[in-house]
């Protein structure tokens, strides 16, 4: 078992992480908006999984390929770089002043898999995320404290417990701000604007570093 102050340690380096704006913060307040809380929920859904299959991964030494293989980091970066990209644009061409009300939101019948899917792609097309896993959850285990897998393992699902708890506040948050947005059109080309050239930001960012 970790210790307790390892584990108290480890938790508060989590939620600085999740509270650090990125992609995935930006696209999850986005789809809220957007799409209502169900929406945001379903985009924290593919996040989890993405973040699951990062700490799976660098379990298994993929993360240490990544860093041994250049070429193949280069591809995964480029790849999620390109698709951030594709993300923005969507968000940039979407209608204006579109936000739907509640009552269009409750009977909205596109499947939310859409929003599943990019969030997992998000997440699973950008290598940092990975090797983000590969340096932080080893220098949190201690071999005299029992089996490493196992540790990894306790380790792992905090990593996604804290995420989900992180991602439930923003789809809720965002939710509620749609509210207020959309009896300010203005608030809501200020909004896709700046979604938009967030994700194109952190596109550039993870295809120059």
């Amino acid at each position: 078992m970790i210790s307790a102050h390892l584990l108290i340690v480890y938790i508060a380096a989590l939620a600085v992480v999740y509270a650090v704006p990125g992609p995935d913060m930006a696209l999850l307040l986005q789809t809220a908006i957007a799409r209502g809380a169900r929406g945001g929920f379903a985009t924290a859904g593919g996040l989890g999984v993405a973040r699951a299959t990062h700490v799976t991964l660098s379990a298994c030494g993929v993360a240490a390929l990544l860093r041994s293989a250049p070429w193949l980091y280069e591809v995964v970066r480029y790849g999620g770089a390109a698709y951030l990209g594709w993300v923005a644009v969507q968000i940039f061409r979407s209608p204006v002043f579109a936000l739907p009300t509640d009552a269009a939101i409750t009977a909205d019948t596109r499947p939310l898999r859409h929003a599943f899917a990019k969030g997992l792609l998000t997440n699973l097309l950008n290598p940092k995320a990975l090797l983000f896993c590969s340096v932080l959850l080893p220098q949190f285990v201690r071999p005299e404290a029992g089996p490493v897998a196992l540790q990894m393992v306790e380790l792992g699902v905090i990593l996604l417990v804290i995420g989900v708890c992180f991602d439930t506040v923003y789809a809720l948050g965002a939710a509620r701000i749609a509210n207020w947005m959309r009896s300010h059109p203005l608030a809501q080309t200020v909004q896709r604007w700046t979604f938009s050239a967030a994700l194109i930001g952190f596109a550039l960012r993870l295809s120059l570093d």
